[in-house]
């Protein structure tokens, strides 16, 4: 606040309310500041000496109203530009003294309630002025002769002209009625010259109005307060403190209650204070209760939910103590808490008695310091700006120096000193602002606070003064208010409010030394300060300022405190400063709403290895335009973001410092999250060879933007060289998408290729563990960059069969195994447990490799040539055995296929194989199979002496007795030689098994046994030897005779079976040919007639034929289909010719059911006249003689011979019927149609199709 201390002038007196700040100045300058933006909205000269009090009518201030109408600012505004542009066109055009001095009048104030305000100011030069913000005119200067060492205006000054003063003469005088006065200076400005120069001209001169002298005798006045409400005074002299009613808010008929003391409270009765009660400044605050309970105990009851009786109880003490006015005092080091109550009628001893009110000591609290400034903060806590008395021995020590040499002051005591200031020693202690909890007297908290040249200031100095939460946030919103209703933007109001910039910057929270004039701008004119076309200088609200809750200031000589609640930015800030990087970090991360506030307040405790530009508004707040409120969200992230992006550098930096690289890389996977600095660390920590403190945390899935892959493949190449185990579990944590595949799999292979590593080396222990890694590694590497085949052959190498199996299925690889297939066959058996395993254990090891083989063999993919020829090779018999079976297998199971031919090429070996490994395949496949050679066959059968192949073999190409003379001899089997003999059914074999068997008593039992009827029994027992001793005769002639008496009995059970189905059959069939069937010809009309057939007891024929004896009228159709009738008897019968024509031109496969009455193929009506012959079956299906033959004998011209009427014109020229005609050609009809029913044969061989 530079502008305030210009020319070595320091403050001497200070109050905050409302949007207004007023600081008086030792050299009698008065500067009201406009807030949040501490902006000066006018500073006049109002004394010559040091300003002592300072007071405003109304208090506080009337804020803007909540609706405003924008005509109204706008007026306002406008008239403020306007005057000055008028007043610097007279300026440019008027030379004259006048003109001149009335360009240099002060600028005018914009006309809004805010603004409507008066100041009254007290001085050591013994005047009181008081003057109007809006209206320099309107100003009143009092001379009393004494300094004057407080003064308070009437809350309503502007309308009854009334304030108190006293001072040093302990009088407190009451001045009513002065009037206003008319600046006519035209240099200074001042008011005093306004006032007398005006007052002066109209011969009233400057001391009018009325002076009443209200209380005296009792020393100095240091203080007066007026209540909020207006009803009383406090006012302090050097006995104790006073408390008047005051004439306002009392009714005609208590007006002679006006200006009557109603309480007193002494001082203490102590040698200090007789000595120091003139000196000490009495310092009093009437409490706001509205202002209190809206602040910080809103605050709290969110916090704390009441239950409904707390909130009762609550709203019952507040309606009780609603005519109490509360009253703070401070006093030297004792603090008064006193409770105002109105008056009334008394009760009780009191009763009928008249009180006007009295005043009631609530608590009392004693300090070990001087009060230089105290509030209530909260209702619970009490604020105090506290003068620390210096220590005796300081002080003695002090006083020695100071009658030897002048000691030297402080750095920051240097420059000027307030004028008219006496000189101390300089042995003060800075001040302290503490919270005094009001229930337990205890001090909460203490913050020592850092001033100006401290050491030889007094307490009092010293000014506090405290912005309630509910009036801070008024003061916050109505700049905003202001702008948006009059629609002027930023500069415009700024413009009209801010004339002459008092103030270099809004965001300073002290102010600098007094030192600073040079750079304070200069106070000029409206038309200097504000030229047409300039851009005026922009002012921010104070970060502090936008804060909730309630803001206090504190007031030096040469400096402003501005104090707010510590929150969350404050502790960052604090952290930040002690570089506490951890706990800032979290502190941000756990609430980034930290970042809501400018983040200037934060930039001063940047390192300067950051950088020092502050975030650009625009670059954070209108990334979209489409909505404030997600833009304002969005900035908020972002700026937490990048703190915390900031706040992490420093914190690893930290760490790496100190040579924690653990920690470091710990913290970089937390707070690190840009491809950039991910980057930058790695690198770090690369070229400090941690690389194994840092490869845990890099991140495993692609950022955005990414990670250059350079980072990932300096990592890999690292542990490929040192670590390939570390390497592995990278690869397998770390996606393929990350890093360039080629690059790794160069490397990999090169450790191959120069034999870094080798199957037969030996890593901790494991033989071929790093060969391994690199071949896995390589595999996987080759299948993610769509390398499949060389893949496919590492897995191979490995004999890792469910990567290679996977591979094969997925991506159709069966043909990349023809280069290995002994390696691809034995991908599940490894070297060292092949000479442990079983056949059946390493058949189930390869049928996943050999059953492939074998299916890609019969689609034709791999030609078994390919995979013998490699098995042949290496000697791998048993996985030729396992192979010839699957492919015998299929080929069995699949009868008719072209897999017949897969062994054909290698029967002889297929022959070989069998023989080696199953013989039962063996002689499945000599039994089937026809491409073996027999010599081959019979030398394989012949070196592992398989009898049983020989015999068939033998027996296949007709050497019938050799086959059973290897029965005989090799075996000694007489139960399979005499079943080969049963199965080959040769005379000549039974007879060779016969002699050969007669001298052998174990073949003789076994022939009687065995042998049942395929030989005459008879001729067996004749031919036994006489006198042949045979074990078992007995039970084999038993069993012999047993054998044909089943026999005998079985066919002679068939015989009668046989002949009772014979008869059976023989009784229906007879029964079938004399079963009749009726025919019943029912007339329906001329052209339809209907035949329904039905069953009678006797019937001699299984068809009868039925043919009409009268001339008939037979149907015609015309090209419409429609039937004609010809009636005449003499018209001769139509040719068969036409009425089959008609019939013909039905469909050939007509699928409508047959009805009674109609044709079963042609489905056309019989009529009573019907020519043709008609044929009818025991179904009941009826047809015309002609479709009848032509659906039996399809293709076959039908015989005129059968289709005539069977002699019609030789009966006719013989006048009568001849039934030999008749018979002969019943029976050749008879002969065409013995297959029966064309209808329902067609009918059973569908359903015998479906089956």
């Amino acid at each position: 606040m530079s502008g305030v201390y210009r020319n070595g002038d320091a403050t001497s007196a200070f109050l905050v309310a409302g949007d207004k700040m007023i600081v008086g100045t030792h050299n009698g300058n008065i500067n009201v500041i406009q807030l949040p933006i501490f902006q000066p909205l006018r500073v006049y000269h109002a004394h010559s000496a040091s300003v002592t009090s300072v007071s405003i009518s109304p208090y506080p201030p009337p804020s803007l109203p909540p609706i405003l109408k924008p005509e109204g600012v706008t007026r306002a505004v406008s008239q403020t530009i306007s005057r000055p542009s008028s007043r610097q066109s007279l300026r440019q055009s008027d030379f004259s003294p006048a003109g001149q001095r009335k360009a240099r009048e002060p600028p005018q104030v914009p006309n809004l309630p805010s603004n409507h305000i008066f100041v009254g100011t007290s001085s050591m030069d013994g005047n009181v002025c008081v003057q109007s913000v809006v209206d320099m005119r309107d100003v009143q200067l009092r001379n009393f002769a004494r300094p004057v060492q407080a003064v308070a205006l009437s809350p309503d000054y502007k309308n009854d002209r009334t304030y108190l003063s006293g001072g040093l003469a302990g009088q407190l005088i009451l001045t009513v009625g002065a009037p206003q006065g008319r600046s006519t200076s035209s240099t200074t400005g001042t008011a005093a010259a306004a006032a007398s120069g005006w007052l002066g001209s109209i011969g009233i001169g400057s001391n009018t109005g009325k002076d009443t002298i209200l209380h005296s005798g009792e020393g100095t006045i240091s203080t007066i307060k007026w209540s909020l409400s207006g009803k009383y005074v406090v006012w302090l002299n050097e006995h104790g403190i006073k408390i008047m009613r005051t004439k306002m808010h009392l009714d005609t008929a208590d007006a002679e209650d006006a200006w009557k003391r109603i309480g007193h409270v002494d001082r203490p009765q102590t040698d200090e204070w007789e000595e120091m009660a003139g000196v000490w400044k009495g310092r009093a605050e009437w409490i706001d209760e509205q202002a209190i309970d809206s602040g910080e105990e809103k605050e709290n009851e969110s916090v704390r939910p009441s239950s409904p009786a707390i909130v009762n109880l609550r709203q019952q003490v507040q309606k009780h103590d609603k005519g109490i006015e509360r009253l703070v005092v401070g006093w030297g080091g004792t603090i008064w808490i006193i409770h105002v109550h109105p008056g009334g009628i008394g009760v009780g001893k009191h009763a009928g008695e008249k009180s006007i009110g009295r005043a009631e000591i609530v608590k009392i609290l004693r300090m070990d310091c001087i009060i230089s400034g105290i509030s209530l903060y909260t209702q619970h806590l009490l604020l105090v700006l506290a003068y620390c008395k210096p220590d005796e021995d300081e002080e003695a020590e002090n006083t020695k120096s100071d009658k030897g040499h002048k000691s030297k002051t402080s750095t920051a005591s240097s420059g000027s000193e307030p004028s008219g200031g006496i000189k101390r020693r300089q042995n003060s202690q800075p001040p302290e602002l503490r919270l005094i909890d009001l229930a337990s007297q205890a001090e909460v908290d203490k913050d020592s606070l850092t001033v100006s040249r401290f050491e030889r200031l007094s307490s009092n100095d010293y000014h506090l003064s405290v912005l309630p939460a509910n009036k801070a946030a008024s003061v916050n919103a109505s700049r905003g208010t202001l702008e948006a209703l009059a629609g002027f933007g930023t500069d415009m109001w700024n413009a009209a409010i801010n004339p002459r910039a008092l103030f270099s910057s809004g965001a300073s929270i002290r102010s600098s030394n007094s030192n600073e004039n040079a750079s304070s701008p200069r106070i000029g004119s409206i038309a200097g300060s504000l030229r047409l076309g300039s851009r005026p200088t922009s002012h921010t609200v104070h970060p502090n300022l936008s804060k909730p809750g309630a803001k206090i200031f504190i007031q030096s000589p040469y400096d402003c405190i501005l104090a707010t609640k510590r929150d969350l930015g404050d502790h960052l800030a604090w952290l930040l400063e002690h570089q506490k990087y951890q706990s800032a970090w979290e502190l941000l991360d756990e609430h980034p709403e930290i970042m809501t506030s400018p983040p200037e307040r934060l930039s001063e405790h940047t390192t300067p290895s950051t950088p020092d530009r502050r975030p650009s508004i625009a670059d954070d707040f209108f990334e979209d335009t489409s909505s404030v409120i997600e833009a304002e969200i969005r900035a908020m992230n972002t700026l937490a973001e990048k703190e915390k992006r900031r706040i992490g550098e420093l914190w690893v930096q930290e760490l790496v410092e100190e040579g924690n690289w653990d920690r470091a890389a710990e913290v970089i996977a937390k707070v690190v999250n840009t491809p950039d600095r991910w980057e930058k660390w790695i690198y770090n920590f690369a070229g400090a060879k941690k690389f194994d403190a840092i490869v845990n945390y890099i991140p495993s899935e692609p950022m955005h933007p990414r990670i250059p892959g350079t980072i990932y493949e300096i990592v890999l190449g690292h542990y490929i060289r040192t670590n390939k185990p570390r390497f592995k579990e990278l690869l397998d944590h770390w996606g393929t998408e990350l890093f360039d595949i080629h690059e790794i799999t160069t490397v990999l292979e090169n450790q191959l290729n120069f034999r870094d590593v080798r199957e037969d080396s030996v890593e901790d222990g494991e033989k071929g563990r790093d060969w391994r890694i690199v071949m896995e590694s390589l595999a996987r590497l080759h299948e993610a960059n769509g390398r499949y085949r060389q893949a496919l052959k590492c897995y191979i190498r490995l004999q890792d069969a469910d990567s290679a199996m996977r591979l094969i299925r997925d991506n159709h690889l069966a043909d990349a195994v023809t280069d290995d297939v002994p390696s691809f066959i034995a991908l599940r058996v490894s070297e060292a447990e092949l000479s442990r395993m079983s056949i059946p254990d390493l058949d189930e090891a390869t049928s996943e490799a050999i059953t492939l083989l074998v299916d890609e063999a019969h689609r034709g993919l791999i030609k078994p040539d390919v995979v013998v020829d490699q098995l042949e090779q290496k000697n791998l018999n048993l996985y030729l055995y396992f192979y010839f079976r699957g492919i015998w297998q299929q080929y069995r199971e699949r009868p008719v296929d072209e897999t017949v031919s897969l062994l054909d090429h290698f029967a002889d070996l297929a022959v070989r194989i069998f023989a080696l490994f199953d013989r039962e395949l063996l002689m499945d496949f000599l039994k089937v199979s026809t491409s073996y050679r027999f010599e081959k066959a019979v030398q394989e059968c012949e070196q592992a002496n398989y009898i049983p192949e020989l015999v068939y073999l033998y027996s296949k190409t007709g050497q019938m007795k050799r086959a059973l003379y290897l029965i005989i001899d090799r075996l000694g089997d007489v139960s399979q030689a005499i079943g080969f003999a049963k199965e080959q059914d040769d005379p000549d074999l039974w007879e060779d098994l016969l002699n050969y068997s007669m001298d052998k008593p174990r073949f003789i039992r076994g022939l009687l046994e065995e042998v049942g009827t395929s030989i005459d029994p008879i001729t067996l027992i004749r031919r036994i030897p006489e006198g042949l001793e045979i074990p078992g005769l007995r039970e084999g002639l038993k069993h012999i005779m047993k054998e044909h008496e089943i026999q005998y009995s079985i066919s002679s059970g068939v015989a009668r079976v046989l002949r009772s189905e014979v008869a059976a059959a023989q009784t229906q069939l007879r029964n079938g040919q004399r079963k009749g069937i009726k025919f019943e010809v029912t007339v329906q009309s001329h052209d339809h007639v209907d035949v329904e057939i039905k069953e009678v007891s006797v019937s001699t024929t299984t068809s009868s034929i039925a043919k009409t004896s009268t001339p008939t009228a037979t149907p015609h159709t015309d090209g419409t289909r429609t039937p004609t009738v010809t009636t005449s008897s003499d018209a001769p019968p139509p040719s068969s010719v036409e009425n089959t024509a008609a019939c013909n031109q039905q469909p050939d496969h007509d699928h409508r059911e047959a009805q009674a009455g109609h044709c079963a193929r042609c489905h056309a009506p019989f009529t009573e006249w019907e020519a043709e012959t008609l044929a009818g079956f025991a179904c009941g299906h009826i047809f015309h003689i002609t479709h009848l033959l032509e659906a039996l004998h399809p293709g076959q011209a039908v015989d005129p011979g059968l289709v005539g009427s069977g002699g019609r014109d030789e009966d006719r020229t013989r006048g009568g019927r001849f039934v030999g005609s008749k018979v002969t050609h019943a029976r050749m009809l008879r002969d065409r149609i013995e297959s029966g029913c064309p209808v329902c044969r067609r009918r059973g061989e569908v359903v015998d199709g479906a089956r």
